[in-house]
């Protein structure tokens, strides 16, 4: 039996599989993640900010403002009710890339809490839009008592 000789066109045709096989610069890159919906955005956007207020009222409860440790507990509720409502991996995202702002570069104070909340609670109306009937209700309800929380603070500690 004579061997089998390979004919020019597979020689040429192995030759350029191999060649597109060795110039590519490894695997192809992974596909990047979806783009967060407009109501994960907002409510990332309100876990943010529970973390900061519930660290404004720490400061001052350290500070001997025990009097605030329900005010600050109804928002630890609030944040663990936002929480839940975003996807695990979002929310460990935009925890790690979000940029630290502190709460405390300003003296923590009764009046800045109050302000803080009589602010949060008017933004919450303007937050209710774009959102679905079960986010709105939580959103309103958070408003609702940051309402509460700027009126019935206590004028010292």
């Amino acid at each position: 039996m004579r061997p089998r000789q390979l004919s020019r066109r597979t020689v040429l045709a192995g030759g350029a599989a191999a060649l597109t096989a060795c110039s590519a610069s490894g695997p192809p890159p992974p596909p990047s993640p979806a783009p967060d919906s407009p109501e994960v955005v907002l409510l990332k956007s309100l876990i943010a900010e529970k973390e900061r207020t519930i660290a404004l009222y720490s400061a001052l409860i350290a500070d001997g403002g025990g009097k605030l440790v329900p005010f600050r507990d109804r928002h630890q509720a609030h944040l663990n009710e936002l929480r839940k409502h975003v996807p695990a991996v979002s929310l460990t995202a935009a925890t790690s890339a979000a940029p630290s702002s502190s709460p405390t570069t300003r003296k923590p104070s009764l009046k800045r809490l109050r302000d803080l909340e009589r602010k949060a609670a008017a933004a919450r109306a303007r937050q209710l839009d774009a959102v679905s009937p079960g986010i709105a209700q939580l959103i309103a309800s958070i408003g609702a008592c940051e309402a509460v929380h700027a009126i019935a603070l206590p004028r010292s500690l």
